[in-house]
């Protein structure tokens, strides 16, 4: 699962309750121009926007909350607010988005976004309510992750790690893990800062380290080969990750095999 998390350098969550459709922001209770606007407004900017709702059949609260989550090491934060009218996020700016009051809780989303793949309902919602009972409110169903093979899937904000194959265990280590400041490797698929390429690079450090500290590592100029991977007290190394086939596999339950490459680390060395 190394090097398969979606990208994205922030993350926008929005209360949305009631059913989701495939594409959740354009089918769902959610005015389905503003969703449309949201999803022009996001596209190329860095900034990935999500609907969230509480599990389970939880009554939602007056007003709609949202999150915004920055990714980058270094900058990690999570802000929250309350709103009104989900037409109040047009005014954002989504290349560098500002919301609200800082919160210190990290969240868990997992994907429950069952038209998109049925697989994320039927393996997700009961894990993200049985988290529920015991993190709330820490833990909230999300729209569609990405990867949905390897469902159930989650993302842990603010950090934008990105876990798939949970079991309750370790969505709760993950959980645990994050409210000490660090990170579950157990499932882990990719920090969203980074691109794939990156993400590959960057855990493959971060394991050979053993290294929990989320904001320890950063990813410089992916588009360069070997990546370039930094420590904060000044190491570096070259990673060299390179695109492989794989054999073919379900894009998600019920579907047909398909073509697929990973990409993996073939070389890794100290500067």
């Amino acid at each position: 699962m190394a090097a398969t998390g979606p990208a994205a350098v922030n993350w926008l969550c929005l209360e949305q309750g009631g059913p989701w459709g495939r594409k959740a922001l354009l089918e769902s209770r959610l005015d389905p121009g503003l969703g449309a606007e949201l999803v022009r407004r996001s596209d190329g900017t860095g900034t990935r926007v999500l609907l969230v709702r509480r599990p389970g059949r939880s009554a939602p609260g007056r007003g709609r909350r949202v999150f915004l989550a920055r990714t980058t090491p270094g900058a990690t934060s999570l802000h929250t607010a309350t709103i009104e009218d989900p037409r109040e996020l047009l005014d954002l700016d989504f290349g560098a988005p500002e919301l609200g009051e800082t919160t210190a809780e990290p969240l868990m989303l997992v994907c429950t976004n069952g038209r998109r793949d049925r697989c994320c309902a039927v393996l997700g919602r009961p894990i993200a309510e049985e988290l529920d009972h015991g993190f709330r409110p820490s833990v909230w169903e999300c729209s569609h992750l990405g990867g949905h093979r390897f469902a159930p899937t989650a993302l842990l904000l603010p950090t934008g790690y990105t876990y798939g194959r949970l079991d309750l265990a370790t969505a709760q280590a993950a959980l645990l893990a994050a409210r000490k400041g660090q990170v579950e490797l157990a499932g882990v698929r990719g920090r969203s800062t980074w691109s794939r390429r990156g993400q590959a690079a960057e855990l493959a450090v971060r394991e050979r380290l053993g290294e929990l500290d989320p904001d320890a590592l950063t990813v410089a100029e992916e588009q360069d080969e070997p990546i370039q991977v930094t420590h904060l007290d000044g190491r570096s190394w070259l990673v060299e990750v390179v695109e492989r086939p794989v054999p073919p596999a379900p894009a998600g339950c019920g579907e047909e095999p398909e073509p697929r490459s990973a990409f993996v680390v073939a070389g890794l060395h100290l500067r």
